[in-house]
């Protein structure tokens, strides 16, 4: 054996660790969230790179072809999607679609044989973020949802605060996401595609809400409202939703389409402690009753998000934010758009 080169396709059934140190990454779907957000930020990780794009628009795959210097055999077309599976350039697939397409396309980068990472909200329903979740195992390949904020040292302060029961025991939260949607022909506008405040910005109060208290929920109350229905005609501009969790406590959350909000506090037996604001892409700060300034910067939320994904996969580790937590949230939507159409408080199954 002695001058022969060998790799890791010599032994194809051995594993060998961090084979590969940078994993090229294939973005699905080039709206605003990957041209501005996630291809930036792609410049700025160690650990992976932009390889690749999924794309329905050719004028798109030119101007990405161009700009980052892609190969014309890593770009695709939702058509030849499946064909990925044979392009070893390709070792993620980002979905970043609207949420009702999340699951197929998830589903079918599983089967490609490609590391799975999904925007959130997750999915639609339960059902279909459970099928991506046997999808991913079924094919060996790693899911994460794109919660960013889980990555992020403030955050994850009180994560931690909310588990050793810092301030004491947790008695109350508050949580609310929202901003002024100036668009009027959306995706966010169509219930088919995924649309209304609930899925989109709502799931930001809602995880908080579970992870500033470190409790999940039993049960929840909630409305909805809409003040342009001119524009949102099929899906609500707003929901306010009160969220019950064991032993008395509770979190009084809402996200809107129509209004400015990004504000977190959890209030304890022993003081409180709140972020505002606390999902911003320039940077989240808060403070606590004892006067501890939370205001660690990071140079780029997707970045880290991204660099400790791709982590996982080059080092066989769990990953921040699987499947799963996608999955609690969708059940708790789920049931809040039971309250919103039954007009009653609903237990969360």
């Amino acid at each position: 054996m002695a001058g022969v080169a060998l790799s890791a396709s010599s032994f194809p059934n051995i594993l060998i660790p961090n084979a590969k140190k940078k994993l090229g990454v294939a973005l699905v779907g080039l709206g605003y969230y990957s041209t501005d957000l996630l291809a930036p930020a792609l410049q700025r990780t160690e650990h992976c790179y932009v390889a690749g794009v999924v794309t329905g628009t050719t004028a798109k795959a030119e101007q990405w072809k161009k700009q980052y210097g892609l190969d014309d055999k890593n770009i695709y077309s939702y058509d030849d999607f499946d064909r990925i599976a044979n392009n070893p350039d390709i070792d993620v697939i980002y979905v970043v679609l609207p949420p009702s397409m999340h699951a197929a396309y998830c589903i079918r980068a599983a089967q490609a044989g490609k590391h799975v990472w999904c925007e959130k909200p997750m999915a639609m329903t339960v059902n279909e973020c459970q099928q991506m979740i046997d999808a991913c195992d079924k094919n060996k390949v790693k899911l994460s949802i794109g919660y960013r904020m889980h990555h992020e040292p403030n955050t994850q302060k009180i994560i931690q605060f909310a588990k050793e029961l810092t301030y004491g025991k947790v008695l109350k939260a508050q949580a609310a996401a929202g901003y002024f949607e100036s668009r009027t022909t959306h995706w966010k506008q169509i219930k088919k595609m995924g649309g209304g405040a609930m899925y989109d910005m709502g799931v930001y109060p809602l995880n908080a809400a579970r992870y500033g208290t470190g409790l999940e929920p039993v049960a929840v109350t909630a409305q909805a409202s809409t003040i342009r229905p001119e524009i949102y005609k099929e899906v609500e501009e707003t929901v306010a939703f009160e969220l019950e969790f064991p032993e008395g406590v509770t979190a009084l959350c809402e996200t809107s389409f129509g209004k400015n909000m990004n504000d977190l506090k959890v209030t304890c037996s022993k003081g409180w402690y709140q972020l505002s604001p606390f999902q911003s892409y320039s940077g989240v700060h808060g403070v606590t009753s004892n006067g501890t300034k939370l205001n660690a910067t990071i140079p780029n939320e997707q970045a880290r998000q991204m660099d400790d994904d791709a982590l996982s996969i080059i080092n066989n580790t769990d990953v921040l934010v699987p499947g799963e937590e996608g999955l609690k949230d969708i059940r708790v939507v789920e049931a809040i758009y039971h309250s919103v159409n039954e007009k009653k408080r609903i237990v969360i199954a």
